[in-house]
């Protein structure tokens, strides 16, 4: 529950703690003392949007902290935890707006986005204000209380979680599959051009060896005749040869032999150009001996070549970048592959994403129409306790007719009410005048509240329009929660004061320069002044003060 509340320098409060205890505590005040100030701050702490025109004219900047004892809410010590932001003690929550309009964060201490404090804020505490009478009117509304009544808001949000991947995997579906006359065209041409590629088969370094073979034969003539006449040059020749000529001039120096010197190195090299020409010769032989100048194969060789010269010109490419493209085709056709596969995983998963949701659907479905009966029949009870004897209140659950999972579940959730007997139930936007919104809008809110897992409730002047007998009924249903955690009510009517466990009195402090707001916890005799001021008297009589002491006394002995 809020144990403890500290304002300093927001609108017209300088500077304000305040203990809070279990129970109901009644909040009142004259008009524009601030009662709802503390509130608004209080909101701040839970993440509400803030702006600099909060901050007290002439400081740098307004500071909120609220604590919170969580021994009662193990969901919000859970969710602390998970973030490691708990603590021993209390759980802080602290908001901090500049006079330049920036807005900081804090929970026990560690800095926080403005999402944190909303999201830990809705697990400790539900504030219930008199602008909720606007928000009744949408059938949104109607759906959210009817699944917290229920306790169904883990399933809502799976059954709407479940559409949405329902519709996600439908769209991936679509594109997929609106893409597929494309595809299906483009994966025929894949196939034929990559076939193409395979059938080829060229292999590494082929191009580069058939080139040069294919040269080789082109010029067997030239070339054999070429060797020929070296080989009649060198050693065959009648007329003279190199070889006869070198064995000649041997002979002749090897006459003079014994002479060494210049002589002797050039018998020498002679001897050594005798053996290389001899060596030449040989080669030359052995490659004409061996040379095959098949017609057959250099026609193959030209027909292999041409087929590739003649696949990369319709490729727009080079030859030697044939063996890169047919990789990435491959590649490209192997991803519309994917495509075919994804679109069969897809369609499963589809399926599968909808029999969950129908599973989840009709599970809430259930809660819903159970829950309905319940509220409907809590809610008319206390609708007429609140003085509409006779009002009717039902709850319409009505299938959504839609083929599609819809993220709201299986069925459209309306609030029906009749104010008077004898009139049809009617949509609640259409028959309900501002009197009896605000009673309706209690008495759900009232019955929804007591199956709230939230222990600490405030209520913010809900109670307007309502007065007379009806005032201190509502102020009995207050009480009543309040003995079940703890419940704030600003309230401007002494039935609704009276019945509170606490009373505290919000009043203007004015100073010589300045006025500020301020809180009191009232005593018992301070209580039953105050409530004999909201009675109506300027001057407080002995006959006000009595009526206010029965009031307090008889909530008390209730």
């Amino acid at each position: 529950m809020l144990v403890h509340l500290s304002i300093h320098n927001y609108a017209i409060v300088d500077h304000l703690d305040l203990e809070l205890d279990a129970g109901m505590s009644a909040i009142s005040g004259e008009t524009g003392a601030g009662k709802s100030i503390m509130l608004d701050a209080l909101g701040l702490c839970l993440g509400d949007r803030a702006d600099s025109g909060v901050v007290r004219p002439g400081a740098d900047k307004a500071d909120i902290l609220a604590s919170f004892d969580l021994a009662d809410i193990p969901e919000a010590r859970a969710w602390l935890a998970e973030r490691d932001l708990d603590s021993d003690g209390p759980c802080i929550l602290r908001r901090v707006i500049t006079a330049e309009g920036r807005s900081r964060g804090y929970i026990n201490g560690s800095p926080c986005p403005q999402a944190d404090l909303k999201a830990i804020g809705e697990l400790i505490i539900d504030i219930h204000s008199q602008h909720e009478h606007q928000s009744l009117l949408k059938t949104d509304t109607h759906r959210r209380l009817l699944d917290e009544y229920a306790g169904s808001q883990e399933l809502a949000r799976q059954v709407q979680l479940a559409a949405q991947r329902w519709k996600q995997t439908r769209n991936e579906l679509e594109r997929i599959s609106s893409q597929g006359d494309e595809q299906r065209a483009r994966h025929q041409l894949l196939s034929y051009q990559l076939e193409e590629l395979e059938n080829l088969a060229l292999g590494d370094n082929e191009l580069e060896q058939l080139e040069q073979e294919h040269k080789a034969l082109s010029n067997a003539e030239a070339l054999l005749g070429a060797c020929r006449q070296v080989l009649d040059l060198c050693s065959e020749s009648d007329a003279g040869n190199v070889l006869s000529a070198l064995t000649a001039s041997l002979n002749r120096l090897g006459a003079f032999g014994g002479q060494g010197g210049a002589l002797g190195e050039a018998s020498n090299l002679l001897a050594s150009a005798q053996i290389q020409v001899e060596e030449a010769v040989g080669e030359l032989n052995r490659f004409v001996d061996h040379f095959d100048a098949d017609p057959e194969r250099q026609q193959f060789l030209e027909e292999r070549l041409d087929t590739i010269y003649t696949l990369a010109r319709k490729h727009r490419i080079q030859p030697t970048e044939l063996a890169a493209l047919q990789q990435q085709l491959f590649e490209e056709l192997e991803g519309l592959n994917a495509d075919d596969q994804a679109s069969e995983r897809l369609a499963e998963e589809l399926a599968a994403y909808e029999r969950h949701y129908q599973e989840k659907a009709a599970e809430l479905s259930a809660l819903r129409s159970t829950a309905a009966e319940r509220l409907s029949a809590a809610v008319e009870q206390e609708m007429q306790a609140l003085g509409m004897p006779g009002g009717r209140f039902s709850i319409q659950l009505q299938a959504t007719n839609s083929e599609e999972p819809h993220a709201n579940g299986l069925e459209m959730v309306e609030f029906l009410v009749s104010a008077n007997p004898g009139q049809p139930l009617r949509g609640l936007a259409k028959v309900a005048s501002g009197g009896e919104l605000s009673r309706i809008s209690l008495a759900i809110q009232v019955i929804t509240a007591q199956t709230s897992r939230v222990p600490t409730l405030v209520f913010d002047e809900v109670d307007v329009g309502i007065g007379g007998p009806t005032a201190e009924v509502v102020g009995q249903l207050l009480r009543r929660l309040g003995e079940r955690g703890q419940v704030l009510c600003v309230t401007h009517l002494p039935q609704v004061a009276a019945q509170g466990h606490q009373h505290l009195f919000v009043h203007k402090r004015r100073g010589e320069d300045a006025t500020s707001t301020a809180v009191s916890k009232l005593d018992e005799s301070g209580r039953i002044e105050e409530i004999a001021r909201m009675l109506g008297g300027v001057d407080l009589t002995e006959e006000s003060l009595a009526h206010a002491r029965k009031m307090v006394t008889s909530a008390q002995a209730a």
